[in-house]
C-alpha cells in the first residue's frame, strides 16, 4: 500500500466572477521512501496540492490518505494532533524565530510531542550532526549564513521522525552553489534516513534531483520525462511507475 494516496481531489476558488479550478480530479501515489517534485507555473496549484497533503488546506472533493489515516475527514483537533506527530514542513523562507538559537528553533516541534527532555535533546543533536550544524547549535539566525539557515529549517522538518516531508521551493531564495548543496542535502537525507519528500519547485534542473518529477497543467497532474503521461486515476499511475 502506498504511504500517500491522494483520491480525486478537486480544488475551486472563486475570482470575482471567475471560478478557477487549480485541481481536477487530481490523483497521486507516493511510496514510502519516494522524493517526488512537482513543478508547474504560477498559479496551477502546485502549492495547493503540497498544503493538502500537508493537512494545511482541505480539497472541496476527493481523500488524502496517509499510512492509512484519512487526513480529508480528521477534526481540526485530530488533525492538529496528526501533523505534530506526522509532518515535516521546509519553507522557502526559513520561518525560523529570530531570538531563538539554531537549537531552539529545531526543538520548537518537539515541543508538542510526549517525549522527555533526554528524548528531545538526543533527537535535535541528531538532526543536528545529519545537516552538519552540530557546531553552530547556539547560533541566532543573524549569526548565520542563508543556506545555514534552510539547514536549520531542514533539520527542525525531520526532527520529530515525521512519515513525511513537504518542501515548498527550498531552494527559492539561495544562490546557485548553495541551491546544489541544500538539494545534495535532501537527496542524503531522503536516501540514508528513508524520508518520504514531496518538494515544489520552479526550477527543472532542481527537480530532476528527485524520484520522480510531475507537474501541474490546467488543472491535472502530468508526470514528467521522455513522455508526458497523464496522473488522473490511481490504476493509470500503477501502470507508469519507475
Amino acid at each position: 500500500m502506498p504511504l500517500i494516496e491522494v483520491i480525486e481531489v478537486t480544488k475551486k476558488y472563486r475570482k470575482g466572477d471567475e471560478s478557477i479550478t487549480p485541481l481536477d480530479a487530481v490523483s497521486l501515489e507516493i511510496e514510502q521512501g519516494e522524493f517526488i517534485s512537482l513543478m508547474g507555473s504560477s498559479g496551477t496549484g502546485k502549492s495547493t496540492l503540497l498544503n493538502m497533503i500537508a493537512s494545511i488546506d482541505r480539497p472541496d472533493s476527493g481523500r488524502i490518505i496517509i499510512d492509512g489515516t484519512e487526513i480529508t475527514s480528521l477534526s481540526r483537533t485530530r488533525l492538529a494532533k496528526w501533523r505534530a506527530e506526522n509532518l515535516g514542513y521546509i519553507f522557502q523562507t526559513h520561518n525560523l524565530v529570530p531570538v531563538l538559537t539554531a537549537y531552539e528553533n529545531i526543538e520548537l516541534p518537539l515541543l508538542l510531542l510526549p517525549i522527555s527532555a533526554s528524548e528531545r535533546k538526543r533527537r535535535i543533536e541528531v538532526a543536528l550532526r545529519a545537516v552538519d550544524l552540530l557546531d553552530r547549535a547556539d547560533h541566532y539566525p543573524r549569526q548565520l549564513s542563508g543556506g545555514q539557515e534552510q539547514r536549520v529549517g531542514i533539520a527542525r522538518a525531520i526532527v520529530s521522525h515525521p512519515k513525511v516531508v513537504v518542501a515548498d521551493e527550498p531552494t527559492g531564495d539561495l544562490d546557485p552553489v548553495t541551491s546544489r548543496q541544500i538539494l545534495d542535502l535532501l537527496k542524503r537525507l531522503n536516501e540514508q534516513l528513508n524520508v518520504t519528500l514531496l518538494m515544489v519547485t520552479h526550477d527543472a534542473d532542481a527537480a530532476l534531483v528527485a524520484d520522480k518529477q510531475f507537474r501541474l497543467d490546467h488543472g491535472h497532474l502530468v508526470q514528467t520525462g521522455r513522455t508526458e503521461v497523464p496522473v488522473q486515476s490511481r490504476e493509470i499511475h500503477k501502470q507508469h511507475r519507475d
